[in-house]
């Protein structure tokens, strides 16, 4: 009996061990699935952001600083300034500026719109200056509404108050994301047609429905762009 009990307990034991050896085999595997899939994901979104960025101009505004008072004129330099530009370059009409014609509109613009960014603190009360121009800067992510913005780097009109050592805001000028909500809750369907109109059908489906694209290449990778 002794013998017997020494042999089920023995096999027991063995069959125990083999399972937690089976469970931590696949654990690992499980784990390398994962973090090959996030890596995926994670290169897919950078190279996204990138091609992104070659097609948007956005728009960047400094406060000051972090008072109240500060806040309230970085939003009325916002408004001003996106109110001379609708009104300049034409938004709303039937044949808009292209990103193009929007940078070089910009470039060229910049006196005009520090003199707006300029008037508008004076109105408020307020003797410091704004600078503004165009640059490479880095953005966090960013949700306008339900349209998606990756991290990375992204060429945009910068308008720099006072010290600029404040809270900022920043919308995308071209496509015109900015004008019909400054907020930023609510994008138009022009706006997102000229958004769908520069990216292809994959990047905008990554910026229009961010969680989905992330579920579906992390499970099905390059076939996700195929089966579409």
């Amino acid at each position: 009996m002794d013998m017997r009990r020494e042999y089920y307990y023995g096999s027991r034991i063995r069959q125990v061990v083999c399972l937690i050896f089976g469970i931590c085999v696949a654990a690992l595997l499980t784990g390398s699935c994962v973090e090959r899939g996030i890596e995926q994901v994670e290169a897919k979104m950078e190279r996204t952001q990138k091609s992104l960025a070659k097609e948007v101009l956005r728009f960047h505004v400094l406060a000051n600083s972090d008072s109240d008072e500060d806040q309230a004129v970085k939003v009325k330099v916002r408004d001003a300034v996106l109110a001379y530009m609708e009104e300049s370059m034409g938004y709303g009409r039937l044949e808009e500026p292209d990103a193009e014609d929007t940078k070089a509109w910009v470039e060229s613009h910049l006196h005009e719109l520090e003199e707006v960014a300029d008037q508008t603190v004076r109105d408020e009360g307020y003797s410091y200056q704004s600078r503004a121009e165009v640059e490479v800067s880095y953005f966090p992510d960013k949700q306008y509404g339900d349209i998606f913005f990756p991290q990375g780097e992204y060429e945009a009109l910068k308008i720099k108050l006072g010290d600029a050592r404040g809270h900022n805001w920043w919308c995308v000028l071209y496509p015109s994301l900015c004008f019909t909500d400054t907020a930023c809750t609510v994008v138009s369907d022009e706006g997102k047609q000229g958004l769908k109109e520069v990216l292809t059908a994959e990047e905008y489906e990554m910026v229009t429905a961010t969680t989905d694209f992330k579920i579906k290449w992390f499970f099905f990778g390059d076939g996700v762009e195929d089966a579409r």
